[in-house]
C-alpha cells in the first residue's frame, strides 16, 4: 500500500527534490513541518510480519479513540520546548547502567554513549549478554552480563521474522527457550542495578538508567529503586502518524493513512510477558490494560539514534522524543592483514558485502547465492565471515575477512550490501557508500525503505526471497552515478550531525535535576529521604552516611522506593485507568473471575502434582533447577553487608518439604499433607481472590469510572495523587467525597451559568446537560469512593507488607554503596562539619 501524501519539503528530507540544493543541511532534530513523511514502509512483506487487518475490529475501535483523543487525556505529554536549548553537561553525577538485548551491532552505539557519559564524569555500566565482555571493557566501560545468547536470539528471528512464531518453531520447543532466555534476561537486568562490580567487586547501585526496549526490564527496574529511566532505540517504537510500525504490515483500508499508521502500533504491541518476574522483584501485575505502550503511557523520555536526513521526527511525537543522529564511537585503531592490503591494491574497489551477526539455517546456499552474484555483476567483493561463517571457494576477486572495522573497511570499498542493522546502515551512509539491503527481521526492512527513498540504494531484498539475480541487480545498482551521489548528499548531510553528543543532552534534559538534589550537598544525587516528624530531607548516600557515623539519624526514619509516596527520585506509578464505569466494573470483574478460575485449577491440579512428586524417587535430585523468575535477587547475596545476608535463607537444591537421599522417598503421610496443603493454598488464594474482587477491585473500579466520565465533555478530574497505602487512600476518599459531593449539586447551577455566558442560550443548554450528568457521576464516585479507595489503599499496604524482600536488598546495597562513596570522596573535617550544621538548620526549621 503506498500512501500519497508526499510534499516537496519531505522529497527534501530524503535527498530526491529536484529544488534541493546541493550542500543544504540536515532537517531539524525537532519537527517535520507538515507530518509527510511517507508511510513507504508499509510495503515490506517480509515472512511472518505482523498483517494489521485496519478492517477488524479492534483496528476501528483503535481509530475511534485517536479521533476523540489525540492525546492521553489522563497524563498528557508536557508542552514542546525549544530543543535549541541544549543542556551540555549535568553536575550530578550518576550511576547509569545501560541495558541491552541484540547482537554486536546493538551494543556498539551504546558504548560511543557510554564513552561519552564517562566524560561529563558519570560512572557508566554496560549490561548485556556475556559474549560482549571484552568488547565492552576495551572501551573502558565497566561490564555486568545479563545472560542471554545472542547467537540463538538471532537464529531464532530469522526463523520468526515476525511477531509469530511459525509452526515449526513451536514443535521444536524453540519458543519456551526463547522465554527462558527472556526470563534469565530479566533478572540479569534486574541485578545489573545493584550487584557489585564483577571484577573489581566495587559496589554498584544505579542512579539512572539508560535502555535499548527489547531489553525488556527498564521501566520495570525504575519503577522499583524509584529512579530515571531513559529509552534509546534505532527504530521508531513510538505511536506515531507518520509511519507505520516497522513490524507491521497494512493492508489496503478506508482508513485515513494516518490513522492507519497510528493504529498499526496500538495492535502490535498487544501483550504483556513480563508480570511473574515483576512479583518476583515485588511489583505488582500490570494490568492487561496497561501492557500496551507502557513507556508511551508513563511518558517515558525517548531518544532515537537515527539521522533525521533519513527519517525526521514526526510532528505528533512530544517533546520528551527526541530524534538526535546516529551514534559513532571514534574510530578504533586497525591494523589490517597484509593480505588484505594486497587484495585492495590489486584491482579497483571492492564491494564489501555481509551479514554481521545474523545466524542462518543455510549458510552454504547464501554464499553460493552471494559468490555467484558477484561474478555475474563483475564486481571485486570483500566477504564478511560474520556469525553464520560463510566461506565460499577461492576466487581472485573476492576475500573473506573476519571481523574488522566497519569504520575503517568501508573506507576502502565502493558500495555496502549487509542486513540492515542500524549501525552497520550508520556507517556505510556516513562514509557516502551506495547501500542494498537484505533485510532477516526487525527494523531492518524499514532502513532498507528509507535508503531506497533516499535514492542510495535499490528497494530493499527479503532475504526469503533472495536470489541471485535480484542480487546481482542490486549491485549493479548500488555502482550507478545516481546511487553514488544520492549517497553522498546524505553524508554531506550526517556530518553536521554530533548523535551521541546530541543523545546525552537529551538525556540531561529530561532528568529532574532539582527534585533529584541532596539538600545538605547539593553536587550529590539524591536517594534517601528523611523524614522524622516535620524534618523531611533530600539526601544522598554520602550525606547519609556522615550522619549515620555522627548518630543524628536513625535508619527506621529513611525512607526508599516504595516507601515513599512521594519518592525525591522518581516514583514510577502504574494504575488501572478507567474511562467509564461500565467496561471499569466489567474488566475488575473480568480479571477477578479469571483469577478465581485459575485459583480453581490450582486447587485441583497442584494436589495432583504433589501426588506425583511423592511417588517419584529422590524428588530433589530430579527436581530441575529453579527459574531465574522464582529465584530471590541474588542482590540479597552478593551486594548486601554481611549483616543483610542472614534474612530468608533457603537451600538451591532441595526443595522444602523433601528429603535428600539417593534412595529415600516421601512417606505417604507426608505426600498427603502435601496435597492438602496445596489444596488449601488453591483455596485461600481462590477466596482471597473473590474477596478482594467483590470489596475493592470492582467498587474501585466503579468509582472510577463514574469520577472519569466528566472527561467526555472536557472536564478535567481533579488529580488526588496515587494510592500506595491505606493512608493515601483514606485521604483520596475523603478528598473525592468533598469534592464529588459539593461539585456535583453546585454543578446543576454553575454549569448552565458558565454556559450561557460564552454561547447564549444554547451554551445553557449544554450547561444544564453536563451538570446533570455530572450529578449523576460524580455523587456516585463520592459515596462509592468513600470506601473503595481506602479499600485499596489497605489492600496494597497489605501487599507491601508482604513483598519486602527485594525493598531489603535495595537498601542493603545502598547502605553499602554509600558507605564506598563516602569513604572515596576523602572529605575533610571542615566539609563533615558544614553537612552536619546544615543538618542540624535543616531540622531546627522544620519543627519551629
Amino acid at each position: 500500500m503506498k500512501f500519497k501524501f508526499y510534499s516537496m519539503r519531505t522529497s527534501k528530507i530524503f535527498g530526491t527534490g529536484k529544488e534541493e540544493a546541493e550542500e543544504s543541511t540536515p532537517p531539524p532534530y525537532s519537527l517535520v513541518a507538515d507530518g509527510g513523511l511517507v508511510a513507504e514502509s508499509g510495503n515490506v512483506q517480509g515472512d511472518g510480519r505482523v498483517n494489521v487487518n485496519l478492517e477488524s475490529k479492534i483496528a476501528r475501535t483503535l481509530a475511534k479513540i485517536i479521533d476523540l483523543q489525540q492525546e492521553d487525556i489522563h497524563n498528557p505529554p508536557p508542552d514542546y520546548i525549544d530543543l535549541t536549548k541544549k543542556v551540555t553537561s549535568c553536575e550530578l553525577k550518576l550511576n547509569i547502567v545501560i541495558q541491552i538485548v541484540g547482537s554486536r551491532g546493538d551494543v556498539q552505539p551504546f558504548i560511543a554513549l557510554g564513552n561519552e557519559l564517562q566524560k561529563h564524569g558519570h560512572r557508566v555500566r554496560i549490561a548485556t549478554h556475556g559474549v560482549f565482555a571484552a568488547f565492552v571493557q576495551e572501551s573502558g566501560l565497566e561490564f555486568y552480563s545479563i545472560g542471554g545468547d545472542p547467537t540463538e536470539l538471532m537464529a531464532f528471528m530469522v526463523k520468526n521474522p515476525g511477531l509469530i512464531p511459525q509452526m515449526k518453531t513451536l514443535r521444536e520447543g524453540e519458543v519456551q527457550k526463547k522465554q527462558d532466555m527472556v526470563a534469565t534476561m530479566l533478572d540479569g537486568c534486574w541485578r545489573s542495578c545493584i550487584e557489585d562490580d564483577p571484577i573489581t567487586k566495587e559496589p554498584f547501585v544505579a542512579d539512572a538508567i539508560i535502555a535499548n526496549p527489547p531489553s525488556f526490564a527498564h521501566v520495570h527496574c525504575a519503577q522499583a529503586l524509584s529512579i530515571p529511566v531513559h529509552l534509546m532505540f534505532t527504530m521508531p517504537w513510538s505511536s506515531t502518524r507518520a509511519f507505520p510500525h516497522p513490524l507491521a504490515n497494512l493492508n489496503s483500508s478506508a482508513m485515513d493513512p494516518r490513522t492507519a499508521n497510528w493504529v498499526s502500533y496500538g495492535v502490535v504491541e498487544l501483550g504483556d510477558v513480563i508480570n511473574r518476574w515483576r512479583i518476583s522483584i515485588d511489583l505488582e501485575p500490570i494490568p492487561a490494560t496497561e501492557g500496551p505502550g507502557l513507556a508511551e503511557a508513563l511518558k517515558i523520555p525517548c531518544t532515537y539514534c537515527w539521522s533525521p536526513a533519513l527519517v525526521a521526527k514526526p510532528q505528533d511525537w512530544p517533546s520528551h522524543i527526541d530524534v538526535c543522529g546516529f551514534f559513532f564511537r571514534d574510530s578504533p585503531s586497525y591494523c589490517p592483514p597484509s593480505e588484505l592490503q594486497e587484495f585492495l591494491q590489486a584491482g579497483p574497489p571492492p564491494v564489501y558485502i555481509g551479514f554481521g551477526s545474523i545466524v542462518v539455517e543455510d549458510p552454504q546456499k547464501l554464499i553460493d547465492t552471494v559468490v555467484l552474484a558477484v561474478v555475474k555483476a563483475g564486481v571485486r567483493a570483500i566477504i564478511s565471515k560474520g556469525w553464520s561463517g560463510l566461506v565460499g571457494s577461492p576466487n581472485p576477486n573476492i576475500y573473506y575477512i573476519d571481523d574488522c572495522p566497519h569504520e575503517w573497511l568501508f573506507q576502502q570499498v565502493v558500495a555496502v550490501v549487509h542486513h540492515g542493522g542500524a549501525g552497520t546502515t550508520a556507517c556505510g551512509l556516513k562514509n557516502g557508500r551506495p547501500t542494498a539491503i537484505v533485510p532477516f527481521f526487525g527494523d531492518q526492512p524499514f532502513w532498507g525503505n528509507m535508503i531506497a527513498r533516499a535514492g542510495a540504494g535499490p528497494r530493499p531484498i527479503p532475504f526469503a526471497s533472495l536470489e541471485c539475480e535480484r542480487l546481482t541487480a542490486a549491485i549493479q545498482f548500488c555502482l550507478t552515478p545516481g546511487a553514488t551521489e544520492a549517497a553522498r548528499k546524505v553524508a554531506v548531510k550526517m556530518q553536521t550531525e554530533l548523535g551521541v553528543t546530541a543523545a546525552v543532552e537529551s538525556f540531561h534534559r529530561n532528568l529532574s535535576v532539582d527534585k533529584m538534589r541532596c539538600n545538605l550537598m547539593p553536587r550529590q544525587v539524591a536517594v534517601w529521604r528523611y523524614k522524622k516528624g516535620k524534618s523531611d530531607l533530600n539526601l544522598s548516600n554520602a550525606a547519609v552516611q556522615i550522619l549515620l557515623e555522627h548518630q543524628k539519624i536513625n535508619e527506621k526514619h529513611l525512607q526508599f522506593g516504595s516507601c515513599s509516596i512521594s519518592h525525591v527520585v522518581n516514583p514510577i506509578v502504574i494504575e488501572h485507568r478507567r474511562w467509564d464505569p461500565i467496561t471499569g466494573m466489567l474488566a475488575a470483574a473480568t480479571t477477578t473471575g479469571s483469577t478465581m478460575l485459575q485459583s480453581t485449577v490450582d486447587m485441583v491440579y497442584n494436589p495432583y502434582k504433589e501426588y506425583k512428586r511423592g511417588r517419584s524417587p529422590t524428588p530433589s535430585a530430579r527436581a530441575s533447577p529453579r527459574s531465574p523468575l522464582s529465584r530471590e535477587p541474588s542482590s540479597t547475596r552478593l551486594s548486601v553487608p554481611d549483616d543483610a545476608n542472614s534474612h530468608n535463607p533457603r537451600s538451591p537444591s532441595v526443595e522444602p518439604g523433601s528429603k535428600s537421599g539417593p534412595d529415600k522417598s516421601r512417606n505417604g503421610l507426608s505426600v498427603a499433607g502435601s496435597m492438602a496443603g496445596a489444596t488449601m493454598k488453591g483455596f485461600g488464594r481462590f477466596t482471597g481472590s473473590y474477596f478482594k474482587g467483590v470489596i475493592v477491585d470492582i467498587p474501585h473500579a466503579a468509582a472510577e469510572g463514574f469520577r472519569q466520565v466528566p472527561r467526555l465533555y472536557g472536564e478535567k478530574p481533579k488529580d488526588y495523587g496515587a494510592i500506595q497505602d491505606w493512608k493515601s487512600g483514606a485521604i483520596v476518599g475523603g478528598r473525592n467525597f468533598m469534592d464529588g459531593m459539593s461539585d456535583g449539586f453546585t454543578g446543576l447551577f454553575t454549569q448552565p451559568v458558565n454556559g450561557a455566558k460564552e454561547e447564549g442560550a444554547l451554551g445553557a443548554v449544554k450547561g444544564f446537560a453536563k451538570g446533570t450528568i455530572g450529578l449523576a457521576t460524580k455523587v456516585p464516585s463520592a459515596g462509592i469512593g468513600l470506601v473503595a479507595y481506602p479499600f485499596q489503599g489497605i489492600a496494597k499496604s497489605i501487599e507491601a507488607a508482604f513483598r519486602a524482600k527485594s525493598h531489603k536488598a535495595i537498601v542493603g546495597a545502598r547502605l553499602k554503596n554509600g558507605y564506598y562513596e563516602t569513604s572515596k570522596m576523602q572529605m575533610t573535617d571542615e566539609e563533615r562539619r558544614e553537612i552536619l550544621h546544615s543538618f542540624d538548620t535543616f531540622s531546627w526549621s522544620s519543627n519551629t
